[in-house]
């Protein structure tokens, strides 16, 4: 077993801190494994109920009632089949003193569980759990994790017929059962086509208005269906960045598949030989490389933006922290150059530092405030900056 020990930490400090934490991400991901291993370091009685077992919903069918009477530390995963339960926490995160904190485990953002957010304001913190990150797997495995993705079980599968077998019934799982528990009521087959459409569109900027022709109905309604995967986690979508610049730029997102193995799935890559020579290869290692960034950096979303011009200048990432600025592209090339294109975002966005992130082994200087720098690589020069050669 892989350990997650960064993101142990995190949540051990937050519930510390706040009388209820929320652990969200995508179904599979490993949110109740990690929370066994936060019950098992946590000093104290623990209790856990799961929204998917009859027998705990019937226990919690009077939630305050069931949970007032519990100390130490109270784990209620797949929370988002019972939303109501945030009326009862929010009574129960004012007790003074607290007798129980609260590690709640969802499979949707805390846009989709309203509940949470207007119950529990001030009394919550959000973590959330996404797939195996190259620090997890170690640098020598970056090739299988960007092939299979950074599901456990997919990860980590005996050989590639049976990660491939479980990425199909995941798909599977999350079309024809989670989307229905989250009173989602489009049809499995519609919402299929339109996952494996979206995977023809992976890195580009959203085009509502061809989706909305392809499948007949309303722009509203199709971002409705992107919107869905967002808050699954199974789709990023990637905000522009734009400034009062005298030249005309995107405003539109770009959508991105947060998984690179579910994106190969309905892509049918099944190996990498194939992924080599797929004209959606590029694409793949870009949203890989993004998602593996983000994670390194430890951005929130709301910091990550790409930004491009109608003139043709663009940058893959931009994460603004206050007024730092750092730019990341990403090539899947082994020695990229610098480009016009960089020379822009440097120049106009005011760049601290623009990093070029491919697929080689070599870390060098491409000019002031630039360096090329490989994927496997990107944690430390981070942590080093400005020592390329």
């Amino acid at each position: 077993m892989i350990k997650r020990n960064a993101h142990l930490e995190i949540l051990l400090r937050r519930l510390r801190e706040n009388p209820v934490v929320g652990l969200l991400g995508p179904r599979q991901v490993g949110k109740t494994t990690l929370a066994g291993q936060v019950a098992a370091r946590w000093r104290g009685p623990t209790r856990r109920f799961d929204f998917e077992d009859e027998r705990d919903l019937d226990r919690l069918a009077a939630p305050a009632r069931a949970l007032e009477a519990l100390r130490g530390l109270v784990i209620l995963d797949e929370v988002q089949r019972r939303p109501d339960i945030f009326a009862a926490l929010r009574v129960l995160a004012d007790r003074r003193p607290l007798p129980a904190r609260f590690l709640i485990l969802g499979s949707a953002s805390p846009d989709l569980l309203k509940q949470s957010s207007e119950s529990l304001a001030g009394r919550i913190s959000y973590h959330e759990l996404p797939g195996f990150s190259l620090a997890e797997v170690g640098p020598s495995a970056w090739k299988r994790l960007w092939l299979r993705g950074g599901f456990p079980r997919s990860f980590l599968a005996p050989g590639e017929a049976a990660s491939r077998r479980w990425r199909r019934d995941l798909v599977k799982t999350y079309l024809e059962r989670e989307l229905p528990g989250l009173d989602f009521s489009v049809p499995a087959g519609t919402m299929r086509r339109f996952w494996t459409m979206l995977a023809h569109a992976h890195g580009q900027v959203w085009n509502s208005a061809e989706f909305a022709r392809s499948f007949g109905v309303s722009d509203k309604t199709v971002r409705g269906y992107l919107d869905v995967l967002s808050d699954t986690y199974m789709a990023r979508l990637l905000r522009p960045w734009h400034e009062n610049l005298s030249k005309r730029q995107v405003k539109s997102p770009k959508a991105y598949f947060r998984d690179s193995g579910i994106f190969h799935q309905l892509s049918g890559i099944e190996g990498y030989a194939q992924l080599q020579t797929h004209p959606r290869c590029g694409a793949s290692w870009e949203g890989f490389a993004i998602e593996q960034t983000i994670q390194l950096t430890g951005a929130w979303d709301e910091q990550c933006h790409f930004w491009a011009t109608h003139q043709g200048a663009e940058l893959d990432l931009l994460i603004v922290r206050g007024r730092g600025r750092v730019g990341f592209e990403f090539k899947y090339g082994r020695a990229p150059g610098l480009t016009p294109s960089m020379r822009a975002a440097l120049k106009d966005l005011g760049l601290d530092r623009l990093w070029v992130v491919h697929a080689g082994d070599e870390r060098y200087s491409l000019g002031a405030r630039v360096e090329a720098v490989p994927l496997t690589g990107l944690a430390q020069a981070l942590r080093a900056p400005g020592r390329g050669g």
